[in-house]
């Protein structure tokens, strides 16, 4: 639990303190759809088929705090710091790089506990391999359409 609170701490500090692009319409939105759709993964991937648990098998308030305070201000990094004027190469690269330090990340989760938290079934980091680039992927063309949105409602005659 060592480990989750203090990443907690870590990646909600650097989130906050270096924003520069997101609204706050825009953190909300990102916030619950990151919510969401981590919940909902879990809740087959895990709870229906075992393939992965936080802590125990068992549902936990940890991981409610993984949903709804660890990995939203991931992703508010993870677009802040987004090179979305620059070659696809580069936009390649900056994909691959995070989901890299997420495989990282996740690799530290696996540690003994109070460090790690998380437990594979099934699962592997090779699953993460090939999943996270999507996540991110889907991540930004939500963020472009809420940037859509808000600029309709800022232009409605657009």
């Amino acid at each position: 639990m060592i480990g989750l609170l203090l990443s907690i701490f870590i990646f909600n500090l650097v989130a906050f303190t270096t924003n520069k692009r997101l609204t706050i319409n825009q953190i909300v939105h990102i916030w619950y759809f990151t919510t969401l759709l981590q919940m909902a993964f879990d809740m087959v991937i895990e709870f229906k088929y075992f393939g992965y648990w936080y802590f125990t098998k068992k549902i936990e308030w940890g991981s409610y705090l993984i949903h709804t305070v660890l990995l939203p201000p991931v992703n508010m990094m993870f677009l802040n710091w987004y090179p979305f004027n620059k070659k696809i190469g580069i936009k390649i690269f900056y994909i691959l790089f995070w989901s890299l330090g997420c495989l990282l990340y996740e690799l530290i989760t696996l540690l003994p506990e109070p460090i790690g938290y998380f437990h594979y079934g099934w699962w592997n980091i090779w699953n993460s391999a090939i999943e996270n680039p999507f996540l991110f992927v889907i991540l930004l063309f939500y963020y472009k359409w809420i940037c859509k949105i808000e600029a309709k409602i800022k232009n409605p005659n657009v």
